[in-house]
């Protein structure tokens, strides 16, 4: 796949549009395609809410530093929307396919089952989806080697990461196609198995909903709560990621937390995965022994301790909380 492919979005929905932001911004020309049937009223309409959606998230990016007024009239420039029924030119020449269109299964095996007999033959199709695993939609496909999913957080245009889904037959080599593809334009691609949810939407759906008990429960107030997650459990992970914040601690932390809540608040929800205990039958305790979930054989523990919390200094200092020390001085 050539660093400047076309892009074709199925669907002119907010997730076609923060996909073809990310995508113009980067360089690359982006088709949009409505895949429902519309008089030439309505296609107008749609046409000029979805550009004026696009031109104005980028005189927004402009307003916020990342490109000048004067780069928004040739970005935008680079986004089309075309009617149903006129795909056949946008799909054959474009070197990416996402489709975004509604929730429904047989509504999206429907579109990406006609798309993918109109593009060539090293086109890749994505699903955007989270909660239809690709192989639920893969059968529609023409050329399910050269299909997967590909799911982009709100706002595309901004979040760094995307998710990569391939199912059974997806081709091993597309993978690496679309990861290098999302590198070349900021992204931070990552690979996990086809399951409900993927990586972010299950871990936050047990997040919120605990954040969403805990009010309920009159534990705390929503703002305290949600400056509690901005300022301790966001803060930390945005320096550490979950797994390698166990290992900073230790698992064995983790293994003696979570069944004193399980037992304290009476709910298996807190009981530590399999996994937990058999790191530490097995020594794998985290930084303190060399390995945990990640290994940390060679690494200079000092070295790498001090970047941590260089990055942590550095979102004090993002945040405005940074101060100088209090000393006495005669």
């Amino acid at each position: 796949m050539s660093n400047r492919v076309n892009i074709a979005c199925l669907g002119a929905g907010r997730m076609g549009r923060g996909i073809a932001v990310a995508f113009a911004y980067a360089g690359h020309a982006v088709t949009m395609v409505d895949v429902k049937a519309r008089s030439a009223a309505e296609f107008a309409k749609l046409e000029a809410d979805a550009l004026g959606e696009v031109r104005t998230t980028f005189a927004s990016l402009a307003k916020l530093g990342l490109l000048t007024e004067a780069d928004v009239d040739p970005l935008v420039a680079r986004v089309s929307v075309i009617a149903a029924g006129q795909s056949e030119e946008a799909l054959s020449d474009a070197g990416m396919v996402f489709e975004g269109i509604p929730e429904v299964v047989e509504l999206k095996r429907e579109v990406l089952g006609a798309a993918s007999k109109q593009v060539g033959p090293d086109t890749v199709i994505a699903s955007t989806t989270s909660t239809i695993l690709v192989d639920d939609l893969s059968g529609a496909i023409v050329n399910p080697r050269r299909f997967l999913n590909v799911h982009w957080l709100n706002p595309a245009y901004l979040i760094p990461l995307v998710e990569i889904s391939p199912g059974r037959a997806t081709d091993p080599i597309v993978v690496d196609e679309v990861k290098a593809l999302l590198e070349g334009i900021g992204k931070v691609p990552v690979v996990c198995a086809a399951t409900p949810g993927f990586i972010v939407p299950r871990i936050q759906a047990l997040a919120m909903n605990e954040a969403a008990r805990m009010v309920e429960e009159g534990v705390a107030s929503a703002e305290e709560i949600d400056k509690a997650i901005r300022y301790g459990f966001g803060f930390r992970y945005a320096v550490l990621g979950l797994l390698e914040f166990i290992d900073w601690g230790g698992g064995d932390i983790l293994y003696y937390a979570s069944r004193y809540l399980e037992g304290a608040l009476g709910s298996e929800r807190y009981r530590a995965p399999d996994v937990i205990s058999r790191n530490m039958h097995e020594g794998r305790i985290g930084l303190r022994t060399g390995a945990g979930f990640l290994d940390y054989s060679g690494l200079d523990v000092d070295v790498y301790r001090a970047k941590r919390l260089q990055a942590m200094v550095d979102l004090l200092r993002h945040f405005g909380l940074a101060r100088p020390p209090v000393l006495d001085r005669n």
